[in-house]
């Protein structure tokens, strides 16, 4: 795994951090207080902008015990970030709950972000493809749950 370079944009929130040893992402905190409304969405910052190596990209997605508890995910999930980008990393949090809002202060763990190696590919423009098993059934073709 490479080194990922961090610019600190909040001297006062801890760098990003694996919870444990092993884990694939790491705390995304936000360094702003905010309340997402019933069934609305905020943008927070993270204070921090890094430097992903190209190969590579960042993916921003939700905490699973925020998610369970209250009902926040993050709306584009999982938020791709291009190893050329350079600004601070923001999350867009979801309520999905109809009632209640959910406060968030400075410095709570909204997020996690998982780097990953990524291939460059090549796009190469063919009259029919390949037939498979599957063909071009989705969206639950199978009938089953």
């Amino acid at each position: 795994m490479p080194a990922i370079r961090v610019l600190r944009l909040d001297q006062d929130l801890p760098l990003p951090q694996a919870a444990k040893d092993g884990d694939a992402g790491v705390d995304l905190r936000a360094a702003s207080d905010a309340i997402v409304p019933p069934l609305g969405r905020v943008t927070i910052p993270t204070g921090i902008a890094i430097a992903i190596p190209e190969g590579f990209a960042g993916f921003v997605v939700p905490r699973s015990g925020l998610a369970k508890s209250h009902g926040i995910t993050c709306l584009n999930a999982p938020g791709l970030i291009d190893s050329g980008y350079r600004g601070e990393i923001a999350c867009i949090l979801h309520n999905a709950d109809p009632d209640s809002a959910f406060g968030v202060k400075r410095g709570d763990r909204i997020a996690q972000l998982v780097i990953m190696a990524v291939e460059s590919t090549t796009w190469v423009e063919v009259e029919r493809l390949d037939e498979t098993e599957r063909g071009d059934g989705g969206f639950g073709h199978t009938g089953k749950i």
